[in-house]
């Protein structure tokens, strides 16, 4: 985590996008093995459909593609 400079404590923003990351690593392992997350991830307009893990992992650190269903 980054520090502040005067206080020396972190901020929460700073972490982000690492927090987002893995939130999407673990959520693609699970969608992975789940049809019913691949459905709830594609009605949220992710399309994550026949992809690999990794690939869903990708998809998932960016902004959905499609309108929601």
């Amino acid at each position: 985590m980054a520090h502040h400079p005067e206080t020396g404590e972190g901020h929460p923003a700073d972490d982000l996008e690492r927090i987002n990351g893995l939130m999407a690593d673990w959520a693609a392992r699970s969608a992975a093995t789940s049809e019913s997350l691949l459905e709830r991830f594609e009605a949220m307009g992710y399309e994550v459909r026949g992809k690999a893990e990794d690939e869903i992992a990708e998809v998932l650190r960016r902004p959905p593609t499609k309108a929601k269903r």
